[in-house]
């Protein structure tokens, strides 16, 4: 007899993670060159992994305070204040997690009551929707188009508003799109959600990878740090992805809440991984600066190089993701991605993996090395215009 009979509905409900079915495929070809996943090809750099290693030989083995070690909530609130603008006090509002997916994860279960809505932009992180279901929530995702950069429409968002909408995502730069959003935006979405009363969630995790323009926290306005989650990480912008380290800002009462499902859930991020973000924090920036340029040039590239074959593709603000359509050849983001994998032998993810509004797009990462860009552009160039010749 099946066990399916035990799964809760609301999880038995929800979709697998469009990229990792894909790239379960991907897996099995040792010969492809992928462009999918969300990860700097860069190492962590070595003053950060040292601070790891020196841990260890001192010893640090154990369990923290659950909200993280003071040493790090102190330099996090030290960093958050200079970036963003933003001030937290290390004791009462702040917890290290275990990602910057964790504390979403339990910003959301500290908030949600059964049936409590929440608004997001998509495309974005495959997360958002899910997590709000496994909250028991409901999601309700507001679309962003290629015309406005995938930068959210404030009346779109507040057209979407509904009774029971009790908090906002917001991701900015935008994964997978790279879009951004204006000061002025941001002024009108902070006025709104004083209006309708709503949390707003803000993951931040690519700010730094932020190529024009300035980055805004709505954190930053005022009266919106009382009801706004600031979420961060360190997995981008300092390439320590396996560290699995990240934080949550807010108030006093925001933060005990999420405590306390972080404690029963997690019990505390590892030492060794707060170890080495303190040092990323206090010694990190020259070396978040070269990846950063380096991500930029990449980003020209791959940019220009779609556009050359005939997939229009806006450059992104920020992130290291390219967000081409590929309309002109007349097939879907998941026909596409089979075809060129199968043909090419290049991993690219179906825009769909990222909501509906998705479609017609795929998604590239351009933290890949140069060798494997200028590879990947000339067989996707190849293999679009073998498609487009076929029409």
């Amino acid at each position: 007899m099946s066990s399916q009979r035990f799964v809760a509905r609301h999880v038995s409900g929800l979709p697998r993670s469009g990229i990792r079915d894909f790239f379960a495929i991907v897996s099995q070809m040792s010969d492809a060159i992928s462009l999918g996943i969300g990860e700097p090809d860069f190492v962590t750099p070595w003053h950060i992994r040292e601070a790891a290693i020196y841990a260890l030989e001192k010893g640090k083995t154990s369990y923290t305070d659950n909200k993280g070690l003071i040493q790090l909530r102190r330099e996090i609130s030290t960093y958050v204040e200079n970036f963003f603008k933003v001030s937290y006090h290390p004791d009462e509002e702040i917890l290290v997690s275990v990602g910057v997916s964790e504390a979403m994860d339990i910003a959301l279960r500290a908030i949600i009551d059964p049936g409590d809505k929440v608004l997001y932009h998509e495309p974005c992180y495959v997360s958002y929707s899910p997590s709000v279901v496994l909250a028991h929530g409901q999601a309700i995702g507001v679309p962003t188009t290629a015309e406005d950069e995938f930068a959210i429409n404030p009346d779109r968002l507040i057209a979407a508003w509904e009774p029971g909408v009790k908090a906002l995502i917001l991701n900015f730069p935008t994964n997978p799109t790279g879009g951004t959003v204006s000061r002025e935006k941001l002024e009108r979405i902070a006025k709104f959600a004083v209006e309708k009363d709503i949390l707003v969630i803000s993951d931040e995790i690519y700010a730094e990878l932020t190529y024009e323009g300035e980055h805004v926290s709505i954190a930053s306005f005022p009266g919106m740090k009382e009801r706004t989650i600031f979420l961060h990480g360190f997995s981008k912008a300092f390439a320590m992805t396996g560290f699995r380290i990240g934080f949550a800002c807010s108030t006093p009462e925001l933060t005990e809440a999420m405590m306390k499902v972080h404690q029963y859930a997690m019990m505390c991020a590892p030492i060794l991984s707060q170890e080495a973000a303190i040092e990323a924090l206090r010694n990190g920036e020259e070396s978040v600066a070269k990846m950063k340029e380096q991500y930029m040039q990449r980003r020209n590239f791959i940019c220009r190089r779609f556009n050359e074959a005939g997939l229009t593709c806006h450059v992104p603000r920020g992130t290291f993701y390219a967000f081409p359509s590929i309309a002109s050849t007349g097939l879907s983001s998941m026909e596409f991605c089979k075809q060129v994998l199968e043909a090419e032998k290049v991993a690219v993810v179906p825009g769909t993996a990222f909501g509906p509004s998705g479609e017609g797009f795929i998604r590239a990462s351009f933290s890949s090395s140069y060798e494997h860009l200028i590879k990947a552009s000339d067989a996707i160039e190849r293999f679009a215009d073998g498609v487009r010749a076929k029409a």
